[in-house]
């Protein structure tokens, strides 16, 4: 095979999936990539999973035994895999056309991502498309480790060789695992966003996710809490207050007595306002880095190991911004290691790393000393405290 065309290992982890998985074989056979491998391991199925898979002899691997759940399951698939390339599809979830190509082209022109994502859509149980996966944005290692699961796993294609730095899968998570490991992937290397359309996950009550609950939250909070060392990571309120919402209005509904019925669909309508605003106001404020590229007063990031000695920081000030004179101070590990001050207009500032943080992940603030509060219209201004436009942060070559 030319070596335009590497080898390309999908792993399906299964068990008991057979309503759905000739869909999922059928997407990853029809891809038009011409070197793929393709391996399904089961976990000794007793549905009509084997004969399916039967159907498509020759054209994948079938491997059924006992297994210690879906984790155990991929790690022996990705074991075995030749393929310099791998991911890994479950057995109710799809590729979209043209998701293998996709993937390989962006690993081939950016050689130093360890892996590479796209955009996706959440599906039904019939395979109908409800919307957009809507968490999907470009690659951000603070919010990925802080904040948010915003990669839709059906979209990630992995450098086989990542794993021999990082590891295998944590088989002692149950809900989280594809999350944990993207964490300690984005933590060494950059992970590359593909503005194509290249998996969905399907969503149905007995799903994994949709049934997690409590046990589901505590996992994430736990993983959050592993890469970051925040005991209260923002992500906590993200996942958090939504499950926990359900469990106490679901508890209201059932304690309720008749006389207080109407008082009870009142508090849940509260808590659901609450659990909406918090949600919200977590998603957009935590970082301090705004959709726009306008950062507030403290801007938290996070980068993998530096490959350089000195980070550069594109800022800008627009002429009408009312900030002429802003001074920014770089914060990591509770001290300042840098300051700068700049006017209206673009600014390119070099900053030297600490020599402590030259052989790790680098935490680091930007924290401004002046803001302002844009008007929304005459007499109403926004929350958000805006500070300065950050444009890019790199290491400097």
């Amino acid at each position: 095979m030319d070596d335009s065309f590497p080898l390309v290992t999908v792993v399906t982890p299964s068990y008991n999936q057979g309503r759905f998985i000739r869909e999922t074989i059928l997407s990853v056979l029809e891809q038009d990539y011409p070197n793929i491998e393709y391996i399904i391991m089961d976990g000794a199925s007793s549905d009509e999973t084997a004969a399916v898979a039967a159907e498509f002899e020759g054209r994948l691997t079938f491997i059924s035994e006992p297994d210690r759940g879906q984790s155990h399951a991929i790690n022996k698939g990705f074991a075995l895999a030749r393929g310099e390339i791998v991911a890994w599809l479950n057995s109710d979830d799809v590729f979209l056309p043209g998701a293998v190509r996709h993937a390989v082209e962006a690993l081939q022109n950016d050689p130093d991502c360890g892996a590479c994502y796209g955009e996706g859509y959440q599906i039904d149980i019939d395979g109908n498309v409800i919307s957009r996966f809507g968490p999907t944005r470009k690659f951000d290692l603070w919010m990925l480790l802080h904040l948010s699961d915003y990669i839709l796993q059906q979209t990630v294609f992995f450098r086989r060789a990542v794993f021999d730095r990082v590891g295998w899968l944590d088989e002692s998570l149950h809900y989280g695992m594809d999350w944990e490991i993207l964490m300690r992937i984005g933590l060494q290397y950059p992970l590359r966003y593909i503005p194509e359309y290249m998996g969905a996950i399907r969503e149905y009550a007995a799903a994994k996710t949709a049934a997690g609950g409590a046990p589901r939250v505590r996992e994430l909070i736990k993983i959050m809490r592993r890469h970051t060392g925040a005991m209260l990571p923002p992500g906590a309120i993200l996942y958090g207050l939504p499950t926990y919402t359900r469990i106490w209005n679901d508890r209201i509904e059932a304690l309720c007595p008749a006389p207080l019925r109407p008082f009870g669909a009142r508090l849940q309508r509260v808590l659901e306002r609450l659990n909406a605003q918090s949600s919200g106001l977590t998603l957009r404020y935590a970082q301090g880095i705004f959709s726009d590229g306008w950062a507030s007063t403290r801007a938290r990031l996070v980068m993998q190991p530096p490959r350089a000695r000195y980070l550069e920081v594109d800022v800008s000030l627009p002429e009408w911004a009312p900030l002429d004179g802003q001074r920014i101070r770089f914060r990591s590990a509770g001290r300042v290691f840098a300051e700068e001050r700049f006017g209206n207009g673009d600014f390119t500032i070099p900053v030297a790393i600490p020599r402590d943080s030259w052989d790790a992940p680098f935490f680091f603030s930007i924290d401004a000393e002046r803001f302002f509060r844009p008007e929304r219209e005459p007499g109403h201004r926004e929350l958000r405290k805006l500070s300065y436009l950050l444009r890019d942060v790199r290491y400097s070559s």
